[in-house]
């Protein structure tokens, strides 16, 4: 590889990326925000292997505007593949200026030179020099125009203690909800039943609809603001704001302007995505083959279901507006609020803070115009907004329904001859983005002078959004593909973890199973079949070892996350209860190749961690609503899996240092959730092919 990271093209000056501080530490600069993926850790250790610096005197400055790289959004499980790859370059640049430099105060080739935690030395010579002694507190004042040489492998550490968790622990107040100023004011926000409804005005003598002015309150030092639909009340004391937003909220009026047609009550219908459905590609091909078999697949709306709910604070003094944020795309909200708010976008800035959960798009980026919104009306003063847990059930940006219709022909010798995927979903990109039409900002909606919502269109780039993982991992004669695009949905929508690889690969992987037994083969051996990528048989062939086989009550699936990045193969062992139809899983087997290995311990939190929250995706979750309400609006209404229900993991990595690190928080997603599904039918003989997977759906698959 001889071409420059994306990072590096744009933001080539060294100084971007690397100081070195003053005295005994490094100082890295990424654009990508820690989520708890652990990527400041991995960051750190890059540095420190290509710097010669011990990882503790590493510290990683994440994503702050006008400070550290534009590296847009922090999704995809792109960090290690493009700010790791930056700052792995950077990195070696760095410590070529270094060397450099030291070879000409010590008199000696840099060739024979090593760095040891810092210091300069060579073979034979008294003299050695440290990092700091030459450029502490100095900047490079070099551009990267050219890739150039990078340390070897090393192998990777047995343990690295993360970054991030030792304050965490120990309760020092890290995320964004914990932050305090003096004199800072707390806001809550009094949101609609959903984005369909605006307010017609107060009930109670006590509120009176006068735009932006002061209404009558409960206690000194508590504003009520409002902006058209927009109201968020202001005060000095937490506990006397909540306590009156609690008192508007029972006293507003809403009024339903824009109501679903054809919802049944009490839960989300398939019909949606049937009644519509755009190929995004031109004219569907004709199927080909005349199909061995056929069988639908769905998965219903999921929500992020964040620990805790959104928060941010913001800060309106000397015309400039300061927001700190836990937002997954810093640089695109400082334009969008710019835009939004009427500023100039370098009078906007955002800090990244972390929250308590991501996943994808949640509400981080709405409570930051709901902040902007508080300060604004509160001019020198820090204000801090939370959301309560009801708000961001109803509110925050859905995972999309998806529906997955899957024919293939098999010969007579059991090989697939024919293969048909057609899927359909609403939009699962639904970020704020700076000079889109209208806005995505939930705020911009209810304001007196509204921006509607953007109208969802499809993506078309490689493995996004609906499609995302749709081609087969297998080397299948001319598979047919057709992406169909629904809009507008019944619910607000956006990235979810994943996107449309859970669906998919849930929907493939099931079905292979399924052709597995009509081919009379074994799931793995079917499987083996029909893949070509040597990766891709490892991680099968080391999945199936590690569990000792997949036989019983387990089930196994496979995919390579986008077709691009992590290869990840799962094995679920499940228990069904004859009597009440519940379903519980003791036990689960991955076997993952991200290519070279940057943190042992961190990847296989990412990838447990995503198989974790894909059983109980797959298992427990579904957003219910009505034509004119959202029924989950609590962990009652939408219950995930609880810490005794957890499964024991297990976890081989198939570590290759020759190889670039890839992207691997959401690779077991979709073969979790298609591993369950098998571990079903082979436990109890029943097939389960719409989520949840839950006792009710077991009983009607069951009864059908």
């Amino acid at each position: 590889m001889t071409e420059l990271p994306a990072g590096l093209k744009r933001y080539p000056e060294l100084d971007r990326w690397v100081r070195i501080d003053p005295a005994d530490t490094v100082t890295v600069f990424t654009g990508k925000v820690e989520i708890g993926q652990g990527i400041t850790t991995a960051l750190a250790l890059i540095a420190s292997h290509e710097l010669g610096v011990a990882p503790e005197r590493i510290r990683v400055q994440t994503a702050h505007t006008g400070v550290t790289p534009n590296e847009l959004i922090t999704a995809g499980s792109m960090s290690v593949e493009q700010s790791g790859a930056a700052l792995r370059q950077a990195c070696a640049h760095a410590r070529r200026h270094l060397l450099e430099a030291a070879a000409a105060r010590l008199g000696v080739p840099a060739s024979e030179l090593a760095i040891d935690d810092g210091w300069i030395s060579a073979p034979g010579l008294n003299e050695r020099v440290s990092l700091w002694a030459l450029q502490g507190g100095e900047p490079f004042r070099r551009r990267i125009e050219e890739r150039i040489p990078e340390r070897p492998p090393a192998p990777p550490p047995a343990r690295q203690t993360r970054i991030d968790l030792p304050d965490k622990l120990l309760g020092r107040g890290v995320f964004l909800h914990d932050l305090h100023w003096p004199e800072m004011r707390h806001a809550r926000v009094v949101r609609p039943p959903t984005f369909r409804h605006r307010l017609e005005g107060f009930a109670g003598s006590e509120f009176i609809d006068r735009g932006l002015e002061t209404a009558p309150t409960a206690a000194a030092g508590v504003r009520l603001i409002r902006d058209g639909s927009f109201i968020a009340v202001i005060g000095d004391d937490e506990y006397q704001v909540v306590r009156h937003a609690e008192r508007v909220a029972r006293a507003c009026r809403w009024r339903l302007v824009s109501p679903l047609e054809g919802v049944p009550l009490g839960r989300d219908s398939q019909a949606f995505l049937l009644d519509g459905g755009t190929p995004v590609t031109g004219p569907v091909p004709p199927l080909g083959f005349e199909p061995t078999f056929s069988a639908s697949y769905s998965r219903p709306h999921l929500m992020h279901a964040a620990l805790a709910p959104s928060a941010a604070a913001a800060c309106w003094q000397g015309g400039r507006l300061t927001v700190w944020s836990h937002s997954q795309g810093v640089e695109l909200l400082k334009r969008t609020l710019a835009d939004v708010l009427g500023l100039e976008a370098d009078a906007v800035t955002v800090i990244h803070v972390q929250g308590a959960g991501a996943y994808g798009h949640n509400g981080a980026d709405d409570a930051a115009l709901d902040a902007a919104l508080c300060a604004l009306a509160e001019p020198g003063r820090p204000v801090l907004l939370k959301w309560t847990r009801t708000q961001e059930h109803r509110w925050e940006p859905y995972g999309p329904a998806m529906r997955v219709d899957l024919a293939a022909a098999l010969d007579g010798a059991g090989r697939i001859t024919g293969w048909s995927h057609e899927v359909w979903s609403y939009t699962h990109a639904g970020r704020p983005v700076p000079g889109e039409r209208g806005s995505n900002l939930a705020a911009a909606w209810l304001r007196a002078e509204p921006r509607e919502a953007p109208p969802a269109v499809p993506r078309l780039e490689p493995e996004v959004g609906i499609h995302r993982n749709a081609w087969p991992i297998y080397a299948l004669p001319a598979p047919r593909v057709v992406k169909r695009f629904v809009a507008p949905g019944p619910l607000r929508t956006s990235s979810l973890r994943s996107l449309g690889a859970h669906g998919n690969v849930f929907a493939i992987e099931s079905f292979m199973d399924e052709l597995a037994l009509l081919a009379g083969r074994d799931p793995v051996t079917f499987r083996l079949e029909h893949l070509a990528d040597p990766r891709a048989r490892a991680v099968l062939e080391a999945a199936a070892t590690l569990c000792g086989g997949v036989t019983g009550p387990r089930g196994v699936a496979l995919a390579r996350y986008k077709n691009r990045q992590t290869y990840a193969a799962v094995v679920v062992e499940v228990e069904v209860d004859p009597t009440t139809a519940a379903v519980r899983v003791p036990k689960v087997w991955i076997a993952a190749d991200a290519g070279r290995v940057v943190d042992p311990d961190g990847l296989i939190n990412q990838l447990e961690g995503g198989a974790v929250q894909a059983l109980s995706w797959t298992l427990k979750e579904r957003v219910r609503f009505r034509s004119d309400d959202i029924e989950s609006e609590d962990w009652v209404s939408y219950p995930v899996l609880r810490f005794d229900e957890t499964p024991e993991v297990i976890t081989r990595l198939l570590d290759r240092p020759e190889q670039p690190s890839l992207g691997a928080g959401e690779a077991t997603a979709g073969p979790t959730a298609a591993a369950l599904a098998n571990a079903v039918f082979a436990a109890c003989g029943v097939r389960v092919r719409d989520m949840p997977l839950d006792a009710e759906r077991l009983r009607e698959a069951a009864a059908a």
